[in-house]
């Protein structure tokens, strides 16, 4: 209770994430509110970031400089940590399928929480499986009126209503004037461009880049070093792909901020790095050479004026991007951005009794079901009989399931503009990568 004239109590915030870039994305979105309590959890599940991984994420935060703020935890021991903790707001940070898992867990809370989630770069197309997994969610967070707009349309198409809100992408801050940086830097992804062919074309174009100018260095940045993993599975990695690439050609695991430091421009196919790169007042290529399309997650590139082909990277021919563009994606006024207002007016709602809960809904195939997802979710972290019962037996199922839905979704009402309807894979399979990794900085 807070008195006349007294101080209220600050709000108590935790975020919760797994992988790397969902662990970035959530302690700089914290980092952008003042005057809260915050810790973050990092729950073990095969996706779990590294230290290393954790120490670049958390670069230039409050996390970072208060290391008793994060936590490494196990699943089994969220729901217990969270009932003594007691958070006001709860910030749920990690793939769809791992949101939906935490989501049951907050259930299971006596006190409960208004409940976060949101997505970790550019999220044009807006996905059906995004929004549909993140339904119990009090609040969805997006980066742009364009995401806002996309996901409102998509919720109105399935018959979704989460409430959508704004915030600045955590690495997009007011862009400003640099100069002196000699680098190309390339930011690498794992899902796009999806075919050995074409990433092997990249690395050509990379090579090609480095040979043109022995004199400046061409840095692939990449996001895990050998033996750690990511959000997304990457095969045919680079380092494999460049093997005998020129010396002025390295690799780096460093923060993409320290990247664009010794910048002269970056280089990527859809990477969320080219808005870090605008930020920081380094031109940026999009790389259009394999067709601009939401399958290439670069859709949302068109009329920005970044877009260019191979020559444009062997010869640097960097560019800003058209101003009208950028207000509409990512580049909005900062008092556009009101997510934490409506956070604190869902805070104040739920103690008064006037929010009610968005509870998980039951699987559809029941407790097998269940099972399942949690296994899917925590991998050998879930050491339950059910969890691996359902693995061997639904598995095959839902990836055969998954299939013929895909294929029903292909047609012409699968994609309106910047939604699509289309559903998302079910099951995507974890490696760790153990290939050493030359000319690392």
């Amino acid at each position: 209770m807070s008195f006349p004239g007294s101080t209220p109590p600050r709000l108590r915030v935790v975020a919760i994430g797994d992988a790397d870039s969902f662990v970035k994305w959530a302690a700089h979105l914290v980092d952008q509110v003042d005057d809260i309590s915050q810790h973050l959890l990092l729950v073990q599940t095969p996706l779990v970031v590294s230290d290393a991984q954790r120490d670049a994420a958390l670069a230039g935060t409050r996390f970072a400089r208060h290391p008793r703020s994060v936590t490494r935890i196990r699943f089994s021991e969220v729901t217990s940590w969270l009932a003594k903790d007691a958070p006001d707001v709860v910030v749920l940070a990690g793939r769809a399928p791992f949101v939906r898992l935490m989501g049951r867990e907050i259930d299971r809370l006596r006190r409960r929480p208004v409940v976060v989630s949101g997505l970790p770069g550019m999220s044009i197309p807006a996905l059906r499986g995004a929004l549909e997994y993140r339904r119990h969610c009090d609040l969805m967070v997006v980066h742009s009126h364009r995401e806002v707009d996309a996901f409102e349309r998509l919720g109105r198409a399935l018959g979704v209503n989460v409430p959508i809100a704004l915030a600045t992408l955590p690495f997009a801050g007011r862009r400003h004037a640099r100069s002196g940086g000699t680098d190309l830097v390339f930011a690498a992804q794992a899902l796009v461009p999806a075919q050995r062919e074409d990433r092997r074309r990249i690395a050509e174009i990379l090579r090609l880049a480095a040979v043109a100018d022995p004199t400046r260095r061409v840095v692939v940045k990449l996001r895990s070093r050998p033996g750690e993993v990511e959000a997304h599975q990457e095969r045919d990695g680079y380092t494999d792909l460049l093997d005998n690439a020129p010396e002025n050609l390295i690799f780096s695991f460093a923060p993409m901020r320290e990247a664009l430091d010794t910048a002269e421009g970056l280089v990527t196919v859809s990477s969320t790095a080219a808005i870090e790169a605008m930020a920081a007042g380094v031109p940026v290529i999009a790389l259009d050479e394999f067709g601009v399309q939401p399958a290439m997650l670069n859709h949302v590139f068109t009329g920005s004026g970044l877009l260019g082909g191979a020559d444009d990277v062997v010869a640097r021919r960097f560019r800003h991007p058209d101003p009208a563009w950028a207000a509409t994606n990512y580049f909005h006024d900062p008092r556009d951005s009101g997510w934490w207002a409506q956070v604190r007016m869902l805070v104040a709602q739920r103690r008064r009794g006037d929010l009610p809960a968005r509870v998980v809904p039951a699987e559809r195939g029941g407790a097998l079901h269940a099972a399942w997802h949690r296994r899917q979710v925590l991998g050998a972290e879930d050491t339950t009989f059910s969890g691996w019962a359902a693995s061997i037996a639904v598995t095959p199922l839902l990836a055969a399931l998954a299939r013929v839905r895909h294929r029903r979704a292909g047609g012409a009402d699968a994609v309106m503009d910047d939604v699509t309807l289309a559903p998302s894979p079910l099951v995507e399979p974890i490696r760790r990568r153990t290939a050493a990794s030359p000319r690392i900085r």
